[in-house]
Formats: structure tokens, C-alpha cells, sequence
């Protein structure tokens, strides 16, 4: 009676599986391999436009080439449309007829961060400030007291742009947001973490070395801009700009440094901006690695998710329509039917349970580190506000994919259900009447500036979509 109850508990009930189980060590092996390309991925992709130039370099070095609206395509072409440097869709066209419909993963390459205003430097008592402004979803007192960098580009008035980095090569200077010490924080204390710390107060220290002159600074207008002008006479001579190409500017702080093991296992990776780039690169080298496939693929590099996915380059753009729509064209195929026999992965991360904040999840729907990569039939918050909510027969549809080819693969929800909430870009490309379901890597510390994922689950993720595009 025993065995026959064991048997049939295991041929009736669900459970969770292992990845380090079910891979074994070769597996095991094969993900840290992986895990290698990745960490070089994200330790040079810190922006949205870092994340695009690292993935045209990837995607030029499998063969692809860029693709123009307009352009003529046959099967096998392998091409990729650069979105003005900030978000890319990668493509290979298939041996089946278009109509049939297109295997399309879709990742947010933009994370959390400070990104600075637009009249950034000030000076106050001896010290020289940059004024921010955040993005996106941030536990602001989190970005106080670490090593930032400044990333992005500058147009300067001749309409020519100039790339910045700075905190990143060991011989860099970094920068920092100051906080109080213990002994004067009495008032701050019995705040609110949101009260505490202020999005007008997250201002970052960058020098404190005043401009030396012969002039007598009792003398001169402004004795007190003294490290400001220090400050802007560095940035001239380094990148030829002044303090009014900033206006024309997208510079942000970010996390310093590189990613790291986490463990003495080293199974697992820390870093900024794993949301949501632990997705990217998955989906981008699944399809760079496609050759003459059956269906069309397509991987879709969004920016803006982290801030409703608006704009030129969000996922609420046309570009994905346009492209569809010319590809349609090019092969002779309906639009309408393409977008209708779509089907579409939206790669993004799930919340992985912590075991020190147990209270904010319900543990049997919850994404556990090191069980594979997460399928999300929805997401939104309270009762599944703003989600795509993905079919029964699509769930169906998908499970059978990863079952076929041995993904290890779990579900979950995004905690308890009156919690708190989010969201993806797949209620977007459901929009386009694509079948769309939410698939991504469980992370811990989701957008604080270091984050940590499981090497184990980031596999999973490319198996999934390398089987979702076979």
C-alpha cells in the first residue's frame, strides 16, 4: 500500500525540481560556463545603449547584418535593426512561410538608476555636487554610501557626441551620495525609509578641489565656484564640452565595479542590473546562434520598461509592428496573420523567494533559486491590474516546448497578492494580438544595485528559448 500511495504521489502531485539535480555535472559544468559569457555581458552593459553595442558586436560576430525598413529578406537571412542605439531587434528569417506565425523573446535592457538632470553641477561649502534624478524603481537610501560611475553620451553643440565612462578601470575615480553617522541620526532614524532619504537628496560628491588661480579670490565674482569650475574644466579637457552641452546630454550613475561569484560554491552571480539583462542575454545568443531554423525567430532588446515602456524606443513604440509589417511584406505574407500566429516569450525576472522575507511571499507560488527558469501566466498587482494574463492553451503550448527538450522550469507569481505588484512589456506585445506569456530568471534584491540570480537558472533561461526557437 505504501509504494502504491509513493507512486501514485508521484504520478499526481506537482513539486518543484532541482536544477542541480536534474542537470547533473555536466550540466552543472555547462552553466558556469555560460555564466562566464554573461558576467562579461553585463560587466560592460551598465545602460541601455551600452546593452545595444554589446549585442551588435555578439550578433556581427555570428553574422548577422543590419536590416533597413524597406529591405528585401529570403529565408536563412540573419539581420538586426539598431532602434537610434538604445533598443534592437534581432531576427533570422525561417524555411516555413511567414504566415505561420513568428517565435519572438522579448528582454528590457534599461535597469534602475540616477540619471542626471540637466543643470547637474553645483558647488556648496567647498564641495562639488551633481544633481540627479532617479529612474525608475529605486529603494533610494540603498544608493547612498556605495562607488557609483557616470555612464553615457554627450551631444555637444556642433551636433557631435562624445561617449563617458568613468568609474570603471581600477585607476578611475568613483563618486558617492554621503549619508549620516550614527551619532546624528536620531531625527532621521525615526523616519520612513521613503522619508529618510529623498529623491532631491540623492546628490552625488564629485570633487571637493578648488580651481588654482594667481587671482585673489576675494576679488574675483564667484570665489565660491571654485571646485565647480575645477569640476566642468575636467570634463572640457577630457571630452571637449561645457556645462551647456549637459543640457543635450543622457548621463546616469550606476554601480562601480564588476560582477562577482556569490559563495564559496560560486553559484551564484552579484551585479547591477541583472533586471533585466539576466534575460537578455539568454535570448540574444539563443537566436545569434540560430542557423536556417524552421519558423522565424526573433529576439527584441526594450528600453524604457523600467518607467512604463513609453517613447520611440519603449515597447508601447511601432517599431515592433513596422518590422513585422515589412517583413510581411518582403515575403509576400498577410500582416495580420504573421501577428496572429505569433507567439511571444517576454523575458523578464521573477521575484526569487528570500528566506529572510518570508512574510511578503506565499511560498507554493513563489520562484525558488536554483529550479530553473519561471513561467508567469501574469503579473500586475492586486487583482491582476495591468497584466497580460496568458492563456490556458498558451501555458499548454509552451510547457510542451520545454517538456520536449528537458528545460527545467517552474511557475510563479510575483508575492502575496495584495503585497504590492508589476509589471512586464508582454501586455504590450499582446496588444499586437501576439500570444504572449512572461518567462525570466528568479533574482534576490531585485532592483537594488546588487543583485544576485542562481548561474543554474540563467542556463535554464537559454535552453528555454533555444528550444522555443527550434
Amino acid at each position: 500500500m505504501g509504494d502504491t500511495v509513493k507512486e501514485m504521489k508521484k504520478a499526481l502531485f506537482y513539486t518543484k525540481k532541482s536544477a542541480y539535480e536534474l542537470e547533473g555535472e555536466q550540466g552543472i559544468e555547462a552553466a558556469y560556463k555560460f555564466a562566464r559569457g554573461y558576467s562579461d555581458f553585463i560587466g560592460i552593459a551598465k545602460t541601455e545603449r551600452e546593452a545595444v553595442t554589446a549585442g551588435v558586436a555578439i550578433l556581427e560576430a555570428h553574422g548577422f547584418r543590419p536590416y533597413s525598413l524597406g529591405m528585401g529578406v529570403s529565408a536563412g537571412d540573419k539581420l538586426y535593426y539598431n532602434n537610434r542605439g538604445k533598443s534592437l531587434l534581432a531576427f533570422v528569417i525561417g524555411k516555413e512561410p511567414l504566415e505561420r506565425g513568428i517565435r519572438i523573446s522579448a528582454a528590457h535592457v534599461d535597469s534602475p538608476r540616477l540619471d542626471l538632470k540637466q543643470h547637474t553641477v553645483y558647488e556648496n561649502t567647498g564641495f562639488g555636487y551633481l544633481k540627479t534624478h532617479y529612474y525608475g524603481g529605486i529603494r533610494k537610501y540603498q544608493w547612498a554610501t556605495i562607488p557609483l560611475a557616470l555612464h553615457g553620451v554627450v551631444v555637444k553643440a556642433d551636433g557631435t557626441s562624445v561617449d563617458v565612462v568613468i568609474g570603471e578601470d581600477d585607476g578611475d575615480p568613483v563618486f558617492c551620495i554621503t549619508d549620516l553617522l550614527p551619532h546624528l541620526s536620531k531625527d532621521q532614524s525615526q523616519r520612513t525609509l521613503d522619508a529618510a532619504f529623498t529623491g532631491e537628496g540623492l546628490n552625488i560628491l564629485i570633487g571637493s578641489r578648488p580651481y588654482s588661480t594667481d587671482e585673489d579670490p576675494y576679488e574675483t565674482s564667484s570665489p565660491d565656484e571654485r571646485v565647480k569650475l575645477a569640476i566642468l574644466k575636467y570634463f572640457n579637457d577630457k571630452y571637449g564640452i561645457t556645462e551647456s552641452d549637459l543640457v543635450s546630454a543622457e548621463l546616469s550613475a550606476v554601480p562601480a565595479g564588476k560582477p562577482r561569484d556569490i559563495g564559496l560554491d560560486r553559484a551564484m552571480i552579484g551585479a547591477y542590473g541583472h533586471d533585466d539583462r539576466v534575460c537578455a542575454y539568454p535570448i540574444l545568443m539563443a537566436v545569434a546562434e540560430l542557423e536556417a531554423p524552421e519558423k522565424t525567430a526573433m529576439c527584441i532588446f526594450a528600453d524604457k520598461e523600467e518607467i512604463g515602456s513609453d517613447g520611440v524606443t519603449g515597447m508601447q513604440s511601432r517599431v515592433l509592428a513596422d518590422i513585422i509589417a515589412e517583413l510581411s511584406r518582403a515575403l509576400g505574407a498577410d500582416e495580420h496573420v504573421v501577428r496572429a500566429n505569433s507567439l511571444c516569450l517576454s523575458a523578464d525576472v521573477a521575484a526569487g523567494f528570500d528566506p529572510n522575507y518570508p512574510e511578503v511571499y506565499e511560498v507554493k507560488n513563489s520562484a525558488i533559486c536554483g529550479c530553473g527558469v519561471v513561467l508567469t501566466k501574469f503579473t500586475g498587482s492586486r487583482g491582476k491590474s495591468g497584466t497580460n494574463d496568458a492563456s490556458a492553451e498558451t501555458v499548454g503550448k509552451v510547457r510542451r516546448i520545454f517538456d520536449a527538450d528537458g528545460v527545467v522550469w517552474q511557475t510563479a507569481e510575483l508575492g502575496k497578492v495584495d503585497q504590492g505588484g508589476g509589471g512586464t512589456v508582454a501586455k504590450f506585445i499582446a496588444n499586437h494580438n501576439i500570444e504572449t506569456i512572461d518567462l525570466g530568471v528568479p533574482v534576490l534584491s531585485m532592483h537594488a544595485p546588487f543583485e544576485i540570480i542562481s548561474k543554474v537558472d540563467l542556463y535554464e533561461a537559454y535552453r528555454a528559448h533555444v528550444a522555443f526557437n527550434k
